[in-house]
């Protein structure tokens, strides 16, 4: 009897070309939805087509093009408060979130996968550029990157656990764009041509401090420092300014300044020199591992503190109350408080956490 996968359709192409491939090497495929927001919960006006549910349609019309089951699974309540609320927070608390991460964490590889468990399926199976590998000496299931380095994802899964990488499939892996769009114009797919999502979906025109700023109204303008104090203007609220951000700033100044980081405490947006935005060093929590369980003693890999980044060589210790202390090499550029830390050793992922 064949395994039963139920595919995570985004109603993309990549997740789409997974059913097929799925029902072509004979496994009992379904398909479902997750339903994440409603037009109020981003703002949109209620009579507006919301993104979402037509993601929602694209997804049905290839499940019933490939002749499988297809579910919708309403996790909007979950998708707010671990998503949209999470973003809000980290934002309003000086960080840079990333909502991806914590989508996968807490909502495909969990809700998503729970669903799939109760309703009997063996796996779930997604859309992601990544692969996994059964380590036979350890008796771990490991993650890889995809070999199309400009795609991979493997920086977005670092917090699977054991448990869903053993009962998840990544059919379209280890292919290249192209070679899907392929496949989907064969098979007369409805999305073969559709365009890659870049925005975060619950923010469709990329307004992310006008998105926060409808939530909690306008925040308070505030000085505009050099570290030294000197002031150089206002801004007009901190969420409006990212690490290392060079223009935009509203500032003139004899040299190019760059933001270096946000006093929260004091409302002020401290600027600095090129070699001000540079760090030895940081922290990061609640970090998982994926090649081990804990890490015990200093290890010497690469990393990465923002998605698609080239990797930088450190140094990660443990630290006595569960974090880690990653010391680079080379000052790295450009280190934002809520950002994940994803460990490489090479192609594998020995795993990540969020840069406190």
């Amino acid at each position: 009897m064949a395994d039963k996968v139920l595919v995570a359709m985004s109603g993309g192409v990549d997740s789409s070309v997974s059913v097929k491939l799925l029902l072509d090497e004979g496994y009992d495929v379904a398909g479902a939805t997750m339903r994440l927001y409603s037009n109020e919960d981003i703002g949109l006006d209620k009579t507006r087509t919301c993104c979402s549910l037509n993601d929602v349609e694209d997804a049905r019309f290839v499940a019933f093009k490939l002749g499988i089951d297809f579910h919708v699974f309403n996790f909007s309540d979950d998708f707010k408060h671990y998503v949209i609320d999470n973003f809000v927070d980290t934002y309003l608390a000086g960080g840079t979130p990333n909502p991806c991460i914590e989508c996968n964490k807490h909502l495909k590889f969990a809700k998503f996968y729970e669903r799939a468990k109760l309703l009997g399926f063996d796996h779930i199976a997604t859309g992601h550029y990544a692969a996994r590998e059964f380590d036979e000496k350890s008796g771990r299931w490991l993650l890889k990157r995809s070999p199309d380095r400009s795609k991979d994802q493997s920086y977005v899964l670092y917090s699977m656990t054991q448990e869903q990488l053993a009962h998840t499939l990544f059919p379209v892996g280890e292919m290249h764009k192209d070679k899907i769009r392929d496949i989907a114009e064969e098979n007369k797919l409805i999305n073969a041509n559709k365009p890659d999502s870049q925005d975060i979906c619950f923010i469709p025109d990329g307004d992310y401090a006008g998105f926060i700023t409808k939530r909690c109204g306008e925040q308070q303008s505030g000085d505009i420092v050099l570290s030294d104090g000197t002031k150089l203007g206002k801004h007009k609220g901190l969420i409006h300014y990212t690490i290392g951000q060079r223009k935009g700033v509203g500032i003139s100044y004899s040299e190019p300044l760059f933001v270096i980081t946000k006093d929260m405490e004091h409302n002020r947006l401290i600027m600095g020199k090129a070699d001000e935005v540079y760090s030895d060093s940081l922290v990061a929590g609640d970090v998982n591992f994926i090649p081990f369980d804990t890490l015990t003693e200093p290890i010497t890999c690469t990393a990465q503190t923002r998605y698609h980044q080239k990797d930088a060589e450190c140094t990660v210790s443990p630290m006595n109350d569960g974090k880690v202390l990653v010391t680079f090499k080379e000052p790295h550029k450009a280190i934002s408080k809520g950002q994940a830390v994803v460990f490489y050793d090479g192609e594998y992922v020995i795993g990540g956490g969020t840069i406190l």
